[in-house]
């Protein structure tokens, strides 16, 4: 993990990868809020999901990381409403293959839980940009 600041979100940002690494999915639900929203743009068309139930199902996609190294392109976060953007440059292993993409992820928090994630792709895999 490269690029990210010594902040309360950066510490956050730092677990969320720590938990997609271990594949803890319980521990990922855990930063959500239980009525949270994440709206993803992994299969080119939006994917909305709500509530843990919706999001356990998203989280299944992690059980398939084989590695994973992330570095910050840019970020910003706010203090009143928190809240949290950034660019990540990607590098994964999935069923053996290596992955380079990159994403924008943006969250919402409420009461130190994410209450809203736009869990952006900017690159595909394939190399095409969004």
């Amino acid at each position: 993990m490269k690029g990210v600041p010594d902040s309360a979100l950066g510490k956050m940002y730092k677990e969320h990868i720590e938990l997609i690494l271990k594949k803890d999915i319980d521990g990922l639900l855990a930063q959500y809020d239980k009525d949270a929203v994440l709206i993803s743009s992994f299969q080119k068309t939006p994917l909305y999901f709500r509530g843990h139930e919706e999001l356990k199902e998203h989280f299944q996609g992690i059980l398939g990381i084989e590695g994973l190294d992330t570095e910050i392109a840019f970020w910003g976060e706010t203090e009143n409403p928190t809240t949290l953007m950034i660019v990540e440059a990607i590098k994964m292993t999935v069923g053996g293959q290596e992955a380079t993409m990159r994403f924008a992820d943006s969250w919402v928090l409420k009461d130190g839980k994410i209450v809203i994630h736009f869990a952006g792709m900017t690159q595909y895999p394939d190399g095409s940009v969004a």
